[in-house]
């Protein structure tokens, strides 16, 4: 039972980390119906900038900053010099040019800090444990990445559903000419909003940078993720990829763990392993065509 719920909240933790990847792709995805296939990367230069400022003596506060603060950045040039191009053509030239993006950020980041992957430390006051289940001490940082995902995740939903940016961001959303009309700088809500999206995955590049090597490509593995996640949940739904995300993490996590086991019960320990494995990976895709199965618009339809 207290293997169970750790690897719950490891599930949990992971989950969250899509979370925040999947909060700001659905904006963009979703609200503004561009597929940005280079969100990955925003994911991959926040931790970089990240872990680097944090390698220098920042300290980790002022390197999250940083990485955030680069993410978004990055995001909002993006969207001036390339991506406002791209709005009103057809989603074949947008993964065209996105993947273009994905070659670019890789090589310059290769160019910038090498081919060697970067390594970040846990913070200090985050280095120890916390045993708030008896008898299962739980580390203090995967604790603080779950409570931030929680955090955000509640800001966000408020920021879309309750305030007047929220309503421009829905009604331009749904008709853009008509919100120019009205007086809004539709074309300003576009670049802040794909800067804020940007900073949500700068904020999941450097707070999942200890648990993975910083590396070029990294974004790309999440970016598939993120993307299941946003489909089983979704498109444009806040409510979905919290959704999307919690089943996918907690699955994903727990198959891993108790697939090679279940395959044990059958199979000898040399293939039971490979196999356990193997089914594991395939887990969450067969979850998501279990849910297109029965929800073709994902579990929470906002469109159509």
């Amino acid at each position: 039972m207290l293997l169970f719920l750790e690897q719950l909240l490891n599930g949990l933790q992971f989950g969250v980390t899509l979370l925040l990847m999947a909060s700001g792709l659905t904006l963009i995805f979703g609200i503004m119906n561009l597929i940005n296939l280079a969100h990955g990367s925003l994911f991959m230069v926040g931790a970089y900038v990240g872990a680097t400022a944090i390698a220098h003596g920042s300290g980790f506060f002022l390197g999250l900053l940083a990485g955030i603060a680069a993410a978004a950045l990055t995001g909002m040039a993006m969207e001036l010099l390339i991506m406002r191009r791209l709005y009103r053509r057809d989603h074949l030239d947008q993964v065209l040019a996105t993947f273009g993006l994905i070659l670019f950020f890789n090589e310059m980041v290769s160019i910038i800090w090498g081919r060697q992957p970067v390594a970040m430390n846990t913070p200090d006051f985050l280095s120890g444990t916390v045993e708030f289940i008896p008898g299962a001490p739980y580390p203090a940082f995967r604790l603080a990445v779950i409570v931030t995902g929680i955090v955000v995740t509640g800001l966000l939903y408020f920021l879309v559903m309750k305030t007047r940016i929220g309503m421009w961001i829905r009604a331009g959303a749904s008709n853009r000419e008509m919100i120019g009309a009205l007086g809004v700088n539709i074309s300003l809500l576009y670049t802040v909003l794909f800067g804020f999206g940007a900073a949500l995955a700068g904020l999941a590049g450097v707070m999942a940078a200890p648990f993975s090597a910083v590396q070029s490509g990294m974004g790309e593995n999440i970016l598939i993720l993120t993307f299941v996640v946003i489909v089983i949940g979704g498109i444009g739904s806040i409510r979905g990829a919290v959704a999307g995300a919690l089943l996918i993490g907690l699955t994903d996590t727990l198959g891993r763990v108790y697939i090679p086991d279940l395959m044990r019960l059958w199979l000898p320990p040399s293939v039971a392993d490979g196999t356990g494995a193997s089914l594991a990976s395939m887990l969450i895709y067969i979850l998501m065509a279990v849910v297109l199965a029965f929800r073709p618009r994902g579990l929470f339809q906002t469109h159509g």
